[in-house]
């Protein structure tokens, strides 16, 4: 496995496994086991996923030392807000039964977000989680959120494929050393994906999958990927990505591909926004 280095100087692997609407606890576990014994390090969970006690208990069954497991949770909507996020952040701890968290996200930029990095500074200054940053912040929310708080995010998570490669938003990450991460890296394995003329004929040149060369893109450019796949042997294939290199003209012709939209929702339409508000549970 190969990592990236976290503006706090942790390493983060660039390839993890996402566990998102695995909502079957035993077959979470499996999941997560299976992803470990393939050689994933890095776990991708959130509140909001139900699923963190399925995954803390896969890792402690795990024959892997906590110490290389790189564990991501994300805070939910509704437990946003200082007093809220203390008891949301310790309600993951207990869930997840360890004794730290690796990495944890605000999940969406909206509710008392000033607040909750307020609660996640102190437990990372306590040492209960060992970096701290915020998923799905575009651009102009990015710049704002940095500006006015002391510890710079080490983490952004979006959307972020070939289909949408999100260039404002990695400028931005960029200029403040902030590690961007893909959710979604293989937009859902979607038949434009698939069919794709551009990738499949770089895929056969390599003998690789086109979702190998989407993930592979994606990690040439410096960002961390999190794909999702209940198969074992697709998740071996997420993960082999490290044998083979893109050229500049291959990463040109993919880099055209980006279409600026979303493949989901967009967290700037008032309608969207709506519609993951009125999603919000307790947790």
């Amino acid at each position: 496995m190969e990592y990236f280095t976290l503006n706090n100087g942790i390493q983060m692997p660039k390839v993890g496994y996402g566990v998102l609407a695995i909502t079957d606890a035993a077959e979470c576990e499996r999941c997560v086991l299976d992803a470990l014994e393939v050689g994933y390090r890095l776990i991708d969970t959130a509140q909001g996923y139900g699923n963190e006690r399925a995954v803390g208990s896969a890792i402690r069954k795990s024959s892997i030392p906590r110490e290389d497991i790189f564990l991501t949770t994300k805070l939910w909507i509704a437990g946003f807000g200082y007093e809220k996020a203390k008891e949301a952040i310790q309600g993951s701890l207990d869930r997840l039964g360890l004794d730290y968290i690796d990495l944890l996200l605000i999940h969406h930029p909206f509710n008392d977000v000033y607040g909750t990095w307020r609660a996640m500074s102190e437990f990372y200054k306590a040492g209960k989680i060992r970096a701290i940053g915020i998923s799905n912040f575009y651009a102009d929310r990015l710049v704002d959120f940095v500006h006015f708080n002391d510890i710079v995010p080490a983490v952004n998570q979006l959307e972020m494929h070939v289909f949408h490669q999100r260039p404002k938003e990695l400028e931005v990450m960029n200029k403040h050393n902030i590690q961007a991460q893909a959710w979604s890296p293989i937009d859902r394995g979607s038949e434009r994906l698939l069919s794709n003329p551009i990738l499949k004929a770089i895929a056969e040149k390599y003998g690789k999958t086109i979702p190998q060369v989407a993930l592979r893109y994606l990690v040439q450019k410096g960002v961390s990927v999190v794909p999702k796949t209940v198969n074992k042997k697709r998740m071996v294939e997420n993960i082999s990505i490290f044998d083979f290199v893109l050229s500049d003209e291959e990463m040109n012709l993919i880099l055209k591909l980006d279409t600026g939209k979303t493949t989901f929702f967009s967290h700037e339409d008032p309608k969207d926004v709506e519609r993951l508000i009125n999603m919000i549970r307790e947790y």
